[in-house]
């Protein structure tokens, strides 16, 4: 058969998984892409790709989308690679840049800062180079492994993973894995086995990966702030999340015009 197109994250928190496919019987039968999360939606979108590892926020407009795995890009509380930085208390910000990255991140940031935080300054799409002007009343949404070595050089972290959970009690879904077409039941399975068996080889990684940055425990992270099971608790909370972002949509507020 044609080879599947898949597109996933490229970021350290996908390792596992990508180490799954790669190492698993199916990896004959995929063509895999790496990329930031933006551009795994849109190649979904666009139907380049037949699956992606996508940030749940495009879910709604993909034509006949469907998580097809029983894993995911999630957090149980804090995730310490998404969230706000700053030099000042959140209540005193005047602006925040939002990330480019990952619009379910901005989408996320922007619903606990109306429900959860009850704050409103200004938002402003990032563009490259935002770091440098995250200073003064002005803070900065960052995601993924351009967060390492922040924690040190900013005296505020607001966890977006920790913030969702204070506020609703559920844990977080970043990505899913989504298609937009019916794929193999085999394949499906075999698909889901893969991720299954690199998860399980986190202990391994953490001796092959190189460490990101001084004292950044590899083990910690994989296991403490990413949590890959897609079970019950996380539907409902991407449920919820969905249907936030279905408000923000029909009240205006959205981003989905600045935000690709």
């Amino acid at each position: 058969m044609n080879k599947i197109q898949i597109t996933a994250v490229s970021y350290l928190n996908t390792k596992p998984l990508l180490y799954g496919l790669f190492k698993s019987d199916i990896a004959k039968d995929i063509d895999l892409q790496l990329d930031i999360p933006s551009e795994c939606a849109r190649k979904l979108q666009a139907g380049e790709v037949d699956l992606g590892l996508v940030p749940v926020a495009i879910i709604p407009e993909i034509v006949n989308a469907e998580i097809i795995s029983d894993y995911c890009i999630g957090a149980e509380g804090a995730v310490k690679t998404v969230g706000i930085f700053s030099h000042q208390p959140l209540s005193k910000l005047s602006k925040i840049y939002l990330d480019f990255h990952s619009r379910t991140s901005v989408e996320l940031a922007k619903i606990l800062l109306q429900h959860h935080w009850k704050l409103q300054p200004e938002l402003v799409h990032a563009t490259e180079g935002y770091l440098d002007r995250i200073q003064g009343a002005t803070g900065g949404l960052v995601i993924g492994d351009r967060t390492m070595g922040l924690h040190e050089k900013f005296p505020y972290f607001y966890d977006l993973g920790r913030a969702w959970m204070d506020f609703t009690g559920l844990p977080f879904v970043f990505a899913a894995w989504v298609s937009r077409r019916p794929l193999p039941s085999s394949f499906v399975e075999g698909f889901n086995k893969a991720l299954r068996m690199g998860i399980d080889a986190v202990p391994e990684l953490t001796y092959i990966l190189p460490q990101p940055s001084s004292g950044f425990d590899l083990k910690e992270y994989f296991t403490r702030y990413i949590s890959y099971e897609l079970d019950n608790s996380k539907k409902e909370a991407l449920k919820l999340f969905l249907h936030h972002l279905k408000e923000q949509k029909e009240t205006g507020s959205s981003a989905y015009s600045l935000l690709g």
